[in-house]
């Protein structure tokens, strides 16, 4: 899935996970979270977890080390 300019606007200005990668949790309308989500030059998506971009109400980054 390609995220549209908002999503990349706001992962431009967060820290990168590594070169050109960020791993975020994307919060979702139901209220469920899918964790440890890749997302590649700010704005490809690859989740083994279906969801679409209207069902996003935030990205943040994943703490997680692992």
């Amino acid at each position: 899935m390609q995220l549209s300019q908002k999503w990349v606007d706001k992962l431009v200005d967060m820290a990168e996970s590594g070169m050109g990668y960020h791993r975020v949790d994307v919060h979702l309308k139901d209220g469920s979270v899918v964790r440890g989500v890749l997302v590649f030059n700010c704005e490809s998506v690859k989740s083994s977890v279906k969801f679409s971009e209207a069902d996003i109400v935030d990205i943040v980054l994943n703490s997680s080390k692992s």
